[in-house]
């Protein structure tokens, strides 16, 4: 087989503001979650109005249980009371990842490198805005994604979600 086309994706600033309130919760809140013993896998700030949703997403060697949960809840909720770094109403969600886990960082990408992803993007590129395959790993600042017979270089700052797709081998 002959080497595989590579398409890439420049990157576009747009949604700056929200990666800036994320950046914001991140540094805020992964502290907490990390004095706790856990790992701070990512956080999501889905602005809708009043049903907005704070989720963060956490992680340990041996699992997370819903008593977990519960204590990142506790504490992330007195520091949010605190800092009050989210104007409008919202919802506090704290979860682990899960088998359809979210990918959020290089390094994620990296250590995920020859499993299925489901990424969409924050606009389209080559007319589609969602690709599904092999996630081959990153160069740079871009996340190396096999769709078919093709390479895509996308730059992590044009992703909106990203998923591993489980396997059940």
């Amino acid at each position: 087989m002959g080497a595989l086309p590579i398409f890439y994706l420049h990157s576009m600033h747009e949604g700056v503001q929200v990666s800036s309130k994320l950046e914001q919760l991140q540094a805020l809140l992964a502290p907490v979650v990390e004095a706790l013993g856990y790992q701070c896998w990512g956080i999501e700030f889905i602005s809708q109005g009043k049903h907005s949703v704070l989720r963060i997403y956490i992680d340990k060697e041996d699992g997370i249980l819903v008593d977990d949960c519960a204590i990142v809840s506790h504490q992330a909720s007195a520091i949010l009371d605190v800092e009050d770094p989210i104007s409008s109403e919202y919802t506090l969600e704290v979860s682990s990842p899960g088998m359809d886990r979210p990918l959020f960082t290089l390094e994620q990408y990296a250590s995920h490198a020859g499993e299925q992803v489901k990424i969409k993007l924050r606009t389209p590129f080559e007319g589609r805005r969602n690709f599904q395959g092999l996630l081959r790993g990153v160069e740079d600042q871009d996340v190396v994604v096999q769709v078919d017979n093709q390479e895509f270089l996308l730059p992590i700052d044009s992703i909106d979600k990203a998923n591993i797709i489980p396997s059940f081998d």
